[in-house]
């Protein structure tokens, strides 16, 4: 994007992004397509073995909203997410004023950035099949209040972007071990209906973490506030992370007992 406002403007960028954007799509979407004939296991091998999630309680959306546990997940969610995409709105003009970055090394590592939230969704949900997804939120949420911690006082641009780099890729984690979470606590049945209730944050920290970025940039004409507020978000976040895990720590039991 930086080359192309250089050379064609502001309007063509997006115009040939656009362009880029539909032909790369439009193309990947060609194959999806139903599953063949033989690819579903038919009723009665369903039933010869009984999964684990199909044997867990099967929350509806109603009896999953009326859980404390729903709400906490989601100001979980929601803090992840205000932060994140925080940091990801001002990344590039964070690199050039704090650690002296150029222009185009600063629109590089936007790049990297887009790299490392895709990455980051598959390592983590990786590691979430070992650690769980409970303890996978706990490291979030230590390695986030650590790294932006750190971010307040960094000086070298090496260091702020590893640091950078290593808070995005908690971010995309973030979105990739939810489904699996909310699955864990509440079964599969009606977990898209769920999943889209928690993604209410999503759309509520788009506005949030922006805007709480650019009063607390504005009052203090300073990054160092707004991360400082950040890592007590996060501490908030893990503290309640922690509580969720405990009152949790049978899987669906417990949450079976608040419907």
């Amino acid at each position: 994007m930086q080359l192309l406002v250089q050379h064609f403007g502001l309007v063509a960028n997006f115009i040939i992004l656009g362009c880029v954007y539909l032909v790369v799509m439009t193309a990947s979407s060609l194959y999806l397509a139903p599953p063949a004939v033989g690819d579903v296991p038919a009723k009665a091998e369903k039933e010869a073995s009984v999964e684990y999630a199909d044997a867990q309680p099967q929350f509806t959306v109603r009896q999953a909203m009326k859980t404390w546990q729903f709400y906490a997940i989601w100001w979980l969610f929601f803090t992840n997410i205000t932060c994140g995409i925080a940091l990801l709105s001002v990344a590039s003009p964070m690199a050039q004023d704090v650690v002296g970055m150029s222009p185009m090394a600063a629109a590089s590592m936007v790049g990297f950035i887009g790299l490392m939230n895709g990455a980051g969704r598959i390592a983590w949900a990786t590691i979430s099949d070992y650690l769980g997804r409970s303890a996978t939120y706990v490291l979030f949420f230590i390695i986030e209040i650590l790294a932006f911690w750190q971010l307040a006082g960094v000086t070298g641009a090496f260091s702020f972007q590893v640091l950078v780099l290593l808070i995005i890729s908690c971010y995309g984690g973030g979105f990739s071990c939810m489904p699996a979470y909310l699955s864990d606590l509440f079964g599969t049945k009606y977990l898209s209906a769920i999943h889209g209730r928690i993604l209410t944050a999503w759309g509520a920290a788009g506005v949030a973490g922006p805007l709480v970025l650019s009063l607390i940039k504005e009052n203090t004409n300073s990054y160092t506030v707004t991360l400082y507020f950040f890592v007590g978000a996060f501490t908030v976040a893990l503290a309640l992370m922690l509580f969720l895990k405990y009152r949790t720590r049978h899987g669906i039991a417990c949450v079976a007992e608040a419907r």
